[in-house]
């Protein structure tokens, strides 16, 4: 999704953004323990911007349960198709999340791409990922979310091994496809386990330190706070999740009063639960701390709601 521009060759170019037609199911609360809930479209809006597509239209529905086949409602899917026609869609974006059936039914009634809210997000993490250890962190939340959703993602998983040059023994290519993605989520979790020990060792060396941490909504502005206190030099861009390492900082305040800063990831309304626990020696940090400052947006229309999702 988005543009790319390639400046040291001499030359620009740029693909299209994505056109994308957002879509949410407004559930009640107590559907499925708890899973329920009001769709938020105008964040939604936001995180594919952030992923570098333009919003053409949107479809909401009331439901009391989704439908199992295509989550949506008949009528209001044919009026999701009638608008993916009339804007030249190429890609539909749900509030919801879908299971890989529904997602591959949608994908061929549609006929365009079609992802939910936590393969976007996941995607937006995966492009700002900038160091080993958040790219270990994301590549392990892709794969557990890829594993149960193969079969849709690749189209040559239904062939049988035993052909010239694919005889072996006797497994399909999807049964392959698994094991190779169980091998390498073994291995990132070894990985990552690694940086974590490494880490307790950094935690045991500032053992008397007062430790704050900076906690609140994606770009609510904790960044750009940790820079106006120290000189971490932290990267700030108004958009969704711009940081996802922890940086600390000693602050000064004078002999006697010192302490540690910490920025980290932003939280987000139901933040994918792969994520978090991929995420989880980043968000260490944060419960290591013997205080929080919960950053809010004040210019912000909806305070309450970022509160609610920290």
């Amino acid at each position: 999704m988005g543009t790319r521009r390639d400046e040291e060759q001499g030359y620009s170019t740029e693909r299209p953004r994505d056109k994308a037609v957002i879509a949410g199911v407004n559930l009640p609360i107590a559907w499925s323990g708890g899973m329920g809930g009001e769709a938020d479209l105008p964040e939604l809006a936001r995180l594919v911007d952030t992923a570098g597509a333009d919003v053409v239209g949107e479809v909401e529905q009331n439901r009391h349960r989704p439908v199992p086949s295509t989550y949506l409602g008949k009528g209001r899917l044919e009026d999701l198709q009638e608008l993916v026609e009339q804007t030249d869609a190429n890609l539909v974006v749900f509030d919801n999340d879908l299971s890989p059936a529904q997602g591959k039914n949608l994908e061929n009634i549609l006929e365009v791409n079609v992802i939910d809210r936590t393969e976007l997000i996941l995607d937006i993490f995966a492009s700002h990922a900038s160091t080993r250890q958040s790219s270990l962190q994301v590549e392990l939340a892709q794969l557990q979310y890829m594993l149960p959703r193969l079969t849709r993602l690749w189209s040559h998983l239904e062939r049988q091994a035993g052909g010239i040059g694919t005889r072996g023994p006797g497994e399909t290519q999807l049964e392959t496809d698994r094991r190779l993605v169980n091998k390498r989520i073994t291995a990132l979790r070894s990985q990552l386990k690694d940086i974590a020990s490494s880490r307790i060792t950094q935690v045991r060396s500032r053992e008397g330190v007062f430790k704050t941490s900076l906690i609140g909504y994606t770009n609510a502005g904790k960044s750009t706070l940790m820079n106006g206190l120290t000189d971490a030099k932290v990267y700030v861009k108004d958009q969704l999740f711009a940081t996802l390492d922890a940086t600390t900082r000693k602050v000064e305040l004078d002999e006697r009063r010192r302490f540690l800063l910490t920025d980290t990831v932003g939280f987000i309304r139901r933040l994918p639960h792969h994520l978090v626990e991929s995420f989880k020696a980043t968000l260490q940090e944060v419960q290591d701390a013997d205080l929080m400052i919960h950053v809010v947006e004040a210019s912000s229309e909806d305070p309450e709601h970022q509160i609610r999702s920290v």
